[in-house]
């Protein structure tokens, strides 16, 4: 079957994107990939044999445009629309599997214009804009906070859920700010640091690219030794040895802390598109799962107290790796295959 996947822009969308391309190659089907230009697309797949063939447009979102910069967007993705109609009727395209965010606007639509059958990934407690417009035409919607949803596993990479455990108590604590990195959470880290390093307990720290000098010199300054880095292609590793998290609430990474079965206090970023962070990490708080600080209402003792609980953390730990099962991008390219 000639499969294409579409969306991106962002490293959660196309987390998802990867992982359920991999069950789909496995299965033995031939895919192909339809992206922004001014995304992550390029990078994220270089050197990746996933996709046959792929094509990156110049299309842009049309979300929170003024008056002056809407009708360019709005061209932008018409001209788009046309050109990936062109590329799913030059390839056959038999399904459309969109991850969302606005660079899957075009194949989206062209597909519904084409009567190819469309099947939409949500990653966020919050349905985007375009996902929630597609919503009543697609094939089938999956979401892992719905629960009407066909498939209620996030799908993940198969590598995510190694060296999941169950955590009895906090030796080591992981901030995680981020490639680009999260001003608050690493100032959080620098304020932490000294207090956690006198109780014995060890820091990681991944500060974003962005931030990195300043709070390479800081720690110095303090005179601290914890692990810093700006960016890790393996946080998966580095989350297993880690006994609590204090992260951001992007999709992909509160359900690879599940996974994981790390614990873990969130502090969303306040300026996610409908406050979509704030509502993941809800979604896990309103089941004793995980904790929650909104950027001006940290407060640094409420934190250490909350390290130091290891019946809660330990009790967290043990029913977060019961959330999610290591076969949801499985389970859903099984279904829009139809097997």
């Amino acid at each position: 079957m000639q499969i294409l996947i579409t969306g991106g822009g962002t490293g959660g969308h196309l987390a998802v994107a990867e992982a359920v391309a991999e069950q789909l190659r496995a299965l033995g089907h031939r895919l192909y990939y339809l992206g922004a230009k001014a995304g992550q697309e390029a990078q994220w797949f270089d050197n990746k044999p996933l996709f046959a063939q792929s094509l990156l447009l110049n299309v842009q979102g049309i979300a929170n445009k003024t008056l002056r910069t809407l009708p360019r967007a709005a061209f932008a993705q018409a001209s788009a629309a046309k050109e990936a109609l062109v590329f799913l009727r030059a390839h056959n395209i038999e399904r459309v599997f969109s991850v969302g965010g606005y660079a899957a606007a075009p194949a989206c639509f062209a597909a519904l214009w084409a009567r190819i059958p469309l099947y939409i990934h949500e990653q966020n407690a919050a349905v985007g804009l375009l996902n929630g417009i597609l919503r009543p035409f697609c094939q089938e919607f999956y979401s892992s906070y719905l629960p009407n949803s066909p498939v209620h596993d996030y799908p993940l990479r198969a590598r995510c859920f190694e060296g999941s455990r169950v955590r009895e108590s906090v030796r080591t604590v992981l901030f995680l700010g981020g490639s680009l990195g999260a001003r608050a959470i690493n100032n959080l880290a620098l304020r932490l640091a000294p207090k956690l390093l006198e109780r014995n307990i060890a820091v990681i720290h991944q500060c974003g690219k962005r931030d990195f000098e300043r709070v390479s010199a800081e720690y110095a300054t303090l005179q601290l030794q914890v692990e810093l880095f700006d960016f890790s292609p393996n946080l998966i590793e580095v989350m297993s040895r880690a006994d609590f998290a204090i992260a951001r609430a992007g999709a992909s990474s509160l359900w690879e802390l599940c996974a994981n079965g790390l614990p873990a206090l969130f502090v969303p970023y306040p300026y996610a598109a409908k406050n979509h962070q704030f509502y993941n990490a809800e979604f896990l708080v309103k089941q004793n799962l995980a904790s929650l600080m909104c950027e001006d209402a940290i407060v640094d003792s409420a934190i250490m107290e909350l390290i130091c609980d290891s019946a809660l953390l330990c009790d967290r730990s043990a029913r977060l790796t019961q959330t999610i099962a290591p076969h949801g991008a499985r389970a859903i390219a099984l279904r829009i295959v139809g097997e």
